[in-house]
């Protein structure tokens, strides 16, 4: 079935949105996004029902360039770069398992967000740019494990929100795929 191809969000988006006409401010609390992100969820996953590819070659690649710079501003550690390339109320998710025990599953904030994404720069090091479901994200993979995977919602030229998937059941979910240099 095509449905099981999307991931959550997007099929509870699509469903919601095209079969029952539920408008986006309703559907947003469901899937704990923001309304501007849920309408993209549910293109998102109209383009995959309909068969055509998920983002046109310009989208991937203004996708590319900025999550190389968030990858870039991580791994150097450089705060201004990483508050450049951050919406300024970008909200980062993250799955318990992906930072120390007590620490925030959700942040919101450039400032904020752009501080934890700092200590994220220790494992950027084996950080590599990726199609997760079919969008420029990116995977971290030491010696070749899976470890985590970031999903990015990106507006213009800007991070708006991102998740962190550490748990296992959750990283057998996405669909990976290698990105060219």
């Amino acid at each position: 079935m095509v449905l099981d191809t999307l991931v959550p969000a997007e099929r509870i988006a699509f469903v919601l949105h095209e079969m029952f006409a539920v408008p986006f401010d309703q559907i947003a609390p469901i899937v704990e996004r923001s309304p501007v992100t849920t309408k993209k969820l549910a293109g998102r996953a109209r383009h995959k029902v309909r068969g055509t590819p998920a983002a046109l070659a310009a989208d991937l690649a203004r996708h590319r360039r900025v999550v190389d710079a968030f990858l870039a501003a991580s791994r150097g550690g450089d705060m201004n770069a990483l508050l450049a390339v951050l919406a300024p109320d970008v909200m980062r998710r993250a799955d318990p398992a992906a930072f120390p025990s007590g620490a925030a599953t959700v942040v919101r904030g450039a400032q904020t967000v752009a501080e934890e994404t700092v200590v994220f720069g220790r494992r950027s090091r084996f950080a590599e740019p990726a199609l997760v479901n079919g969008v420029v994200g990116v995977v971290v993979a030491p010696r070749g494990r899976l470890l985590l995977a970031l999903t990015f919602t990106i507006e213009g030229e800007r991070i708006a929100e991102y998740d962190v998937i550490a748990n296992p059941a959750r990283l057998r979910q996405p669909d990976l795929a290698a990105l060219d240099r």
